[in-house]
């Protein structure tokens, strides 16, 4: 059994679209998905009781879960980037800091990080997807 990923189905040759007999098409999360994809990447985060999570799932339709991952990683290092700006931090003393470093992810975290990582996957990419899949998929 071959198990294969692909971000370009329609780059695949018709010898190897022969020899992979279910083509499957994993669309863009949905917004449970998405709802999904934040829990998992923040599971070991402190999170600020008012963040809003049904407002990032909307603000986040059409990521991928590797934009979603990306939107998290950024949003975890919005506190440390806070006292890195702020005057008087150094490295030496970075545990005397470890509170402010650590403090809960707020909404304006996750708003920065979204500002900063938009979807990569184009509607016209997604399309395209679509018609492979219309011509070549299994279900």
């Amino acid at each position: 059994m071959v198990l294969a990923a692909t971000n370009r189905p329609q780059d695949l040759d018709e010898a190897i679209r022969r020899r992979l007999e279910k083509r499957v098409y994993i669309p863009l999360p949905t917004a449970k998905g998405r709802e999904a994809i934040f829990s998992i990447n923040l599971k070991n985060v402190a999170i600020d009781p008012n963040v809003d999570f049904k407002k990032l799932v909307s603000l986040t339709e059409g990521y991928s879960g590797a934009d979603l991952a990306n939107v998290c990683r950024d949003a975890a290092m919005e506190p440390m980037r806070r006292k890195l700006n702020s005057t008087g931090f150094n490295f030496e003393n970075i545990n005397d800091h470890a509170q402010e470093i650590e403090a809960p992810l707020t909404m304006e975290d996750f708003m920065t990080a979204i500002a900063k990582n938009q979807k990569t996957v184009s509607k016209e990419l997604l399309k395209e997807y679509e018609d492979w899949m219309a011509e070549f998929g299994a279900s």
